[in-house]
């Protein structure tokens, strides 16, 4: 999948995600609706871009409790259900993506999590996703 596919793909799992917090929808669901009602472009999501994008989505909610614990400690008396809901959402999708993705590099995880955070939220919350996801990827180095 091209690089532009994998950003694109990532914006799609982040909007799954939101559908899932907010709406309170099954994450199967959420990406079903997201795809089938929501994509914005005429021509339909190509397959392997869905495929990532959902996939990512339910990886990063069947991970959450391991994600949100490295969280929130990492975050030091800052619990993610505190954080605002774009910013805890790209976070927990970078984590999962460095926890299962040996192949991606985690320096272009952390940036595509950046350009989320430029594009849906704000300058400020760049500055912290980029802290954290570099403690993160520092403490995940150092599991066997």
């Amino acid at each position: 999948m091209k690089k532009d596919r994998r950003r694109r793909a990532r914006e799609a799992a982040l909007q799954i995600l939101y559908q899932w917090d907010v709406g309170r929808a099954e994450v199967g669901r959420a990406a079903a609706t997201f795809f089938d009602h929501q994509w914005p472009d005429a021509q339909p999501a190509p397959e392997a871009l869905r495929t990532f994008a959902t996939a990512l989505a339910t990886d990063t909610v069947a991970r959450l409790a391991s994600i949100d614990a490295l969280v929130a400690d990492t975050a030091q008396n800052w619990r993610p259900e505190r954080m605002a809901v774009l910013d805890r959402l790209i976070l927990r999708m970078a984590v999962c993506e460095l926890m299962r993705d040996v192949e991606t590099p985690h320096a272009v995880v952390i940036n595509e999590a950046l350009e989320l955070a430029r594009t849906f939220s704000t300058e400020d919350a760049v500055k912290f996703i980029n802290g954290m996801l570099d403690a993160i990827r520092k403490k995940l180095d150092k599991r066997p």
